[in-house]
């Protein structure tokens, strides 16, 4: 499915529906990219790119997404763990700010290394 984004805005950080769709907001000082990923009721995710930055905080608005949306967040940067930077965009973030969270808990697919340990 595709979705129209649109600026929304920076604050409040988190979710925020307002009865006819939803901003996101999430605050990274040091990401380069960052991706909205929205999940079905089959578990198959969409990728929608946040592309709007104000005051270190990434943002978007989604017309039509309301409570219930199951979603997280990949977001890219610099790998420098010695500078504290850890970015993997293969990892699926939660989002710091969530309400609530669903869904069972796979521990098969929570590996958090960003390789494949020997």
């Amino acid at each position: 499915m595709a979705y129209d984004v649109w600026p929304g805005v920076p604050f409040p950080l988190g979710a925020q529906w307002d009865g006819r769709g939803t901003n996101f907001s999430l605050f990274s000082a040091n990401a380069e990219r960052v991706e909205l990923c929205l999940f079905d009721e089959e578990d198959r995710e969409t990728r929608v790119e946040l592309t709007e930055r104000t005051a270190f905080n990434w943002h978007g608005y989604l017309a039509g997404v309301g409570p219930g949306q199951r979603y997280g967040y990949r977001v890219s940067g610099p790998y420098a763990p010695e500078q504290g930077h850890r970015f993997n965009p293969a990892k699926l973030l939660i989002d710091p700010y969530a309400k609530a969270i669903e869904g069972p808990i796979r521990f098969e697919r929570g590996n958090v290394l960003p390789y494949v340990p020997d």
